[in-house]
């Protein structure tokens, strides 16, 4: 089956498009790189050309106001260019808690994702998963100076990128859930603990700091980017893949 994998360069889509190859599936990356641009919608159609399924990865360079009109314009071109293709199947990677935290605009831009698919011609899968492990050294960096790193301790329950990208590849090649799947990794820690995990096995003498204000994910609380009951959990823990990425 050809599978048409948009952003398939990128963290996650690399992965993906190796795993469906693998496998035996003829999986294409695609992304502005290689001529396909989702905003425009150039390249587009001809990417889609054959294809029975169409996984789309892409996301904006930033996390700011900007998102909404980022994710309205590319799900707009992606599902009049994959029903116009005969696409059978549109699957997107998304977030959990997205529709829990209201106040980061970026995650209310992914809900927006999630519904214009929902609501199109395609028939849908919708994968949401908790941030990837290889997302943290970032986190850290946004409030970190040369003598702290200050976080705050909001529940987190972190899972590797390469977990990811096999429940996205099968996925893939199921029958489309019209529906969502969430996925999580096997611990919920505080951010704050993942940061000094994180400093003590890099041989950082940096004191983490609680601070409830610092960063994106200060705008969380409880439970909210926490998998529910019924959730897919992977095995890997962030220890275990911290360890080999420090190795």
């Amino acid at each position: 089956m050809k599978i048409a994998v948009i952003g398939g360069t990128g963290l996650i889509g690399s992965r993906v498009v190796k795993i469906l190859n693998a496998r035996g599936h003829a999986a294409v990356a695609h992304a502005t790189s290689t001529g396909v641009d989702l905003l425009s919608g150039r390249g587009l159609a001809e990417a889609l050309t054959g294809a029975g399924v169409v996984v789309n990865l892409t996301k904006p360079r930033t996390f700011d106001e900007a998102s909404p009109s980022f994710f309205q314009t590319t799900m707009d071109n992606l599902l009049t260019a994959a029903e116009a293709a005969g696409v059978g199947h549109a699957v997107i990677l998304s977030i959990v808690g997205a529709d829990r935290v209201p106040d980061l605009v970026y995650y209310r831009a992914k809900v927006l994702e999630e519904d214009l698919l929902k609501a199109g011609p395609v028939p849908y899968s919708i994968v949401r998963a908790t941030q990837f492990f290889e997302f943290l050294d970032t986190v850290l960096s946004w409030t970190s100076d040369e003598h702290t790193v200050r976080l705050p301790a909001t529940l987190m329950q972190p899972m590797a990128a390469d977990d990811v990208a096999r429940v996205v590849a099968d996925v893939s090649v199921g029958v489309p859930l019209r529906g969502t799947r969430d996925i999580a990794g096997p611990e919920v820690l505080a951010l704050d603990e993942l940061g000094r995990i994180t400093l003590a096995a890099r041989g950082d003498r940096r004191a983490v700091v609680i601070d409830e204000d610092a960063g994106m994910y200060s705008a969380a609380s409880g439970r909210a980017l926490l998998a529910d009951d019924g959730a897919f959990i992977s095995e890997t823990t962030y220890r275990e893949w911290l360890a080999r990425a420090t190795a």
